[in-house]
């Protein structure tokens, strides 16, 4: 027997870093991975394929006894432009906003397009009318208001709390 059968850990191998190549590749390469870092927690939407044309509206949802709101701020949009669909678990608001502005002058011509779309669905947390629903649009804040069934508003039960 020896001692390596005895001893129960082995011996782990320590990466080794070797730097090759020209001092200005190293510092290239150095370069490269500081600006990384950097911009790693910075949205870079406009220049990301896959996020351009798409924003995700700021929603608030709260829930009375009565009736869950659902507010969604969608700023610059028209009521036109958005639709909002209602089922027994979930509403979704899509939205879709196309834009062009042209400006003509003696010796310039500007042109500028935006588009955007969005869809969000909210899972609902309790059973709902959604035949008495009502949305409002004012000011770039969309407002649904969805009354709770009488069902959901009667199982409401609260517990004691006990102390020992």
């Amino acid at each position: 027997m020896t001692w390596k059968d005895i001893v129960p850990f082995k011996k782990r191998s320590v990466p080794v870093r070797r730097e090759s190549g020209h001092p200005f590749e190293r510092l290239h390469g150095e370069m490269d991975t500081l600006f990384e870092d950097f911009f790693r927690d910075f949205s870079m939407e406009p220049f990301e394929g896959r996020y351009a044309g798409s924003f995700s509206p700021n929603i608030d949802v709260a829930e009375t006894d009565k009736e869950i709101k659902i507010s969604a701020e969608l700023p610059g949009m028209d009521e036109k432009e958005i639709e909002v669909n209602v089922n027994n678990d979930s509403i979704t608001i899509r939205g879709e906003k196309k834009e062009e502005k042209e400006d003509k002058g003696k010796d310039y011509y500007h042109v500028e397009r935006s588009y955007g779309s969005f869809s969000r669905t909210i899972p609902l947390p309790a059973e709902i009318e959604s035949d008495k629903a009502q949305a409002h649009f004012k000011k770039g804040v969309l407002t649904v208001k969805i009354p709770k069934s009488a069902k959901s508003i009667e199982s409401k039960k609260k517990i004691e709390i006990k102390t020992e």
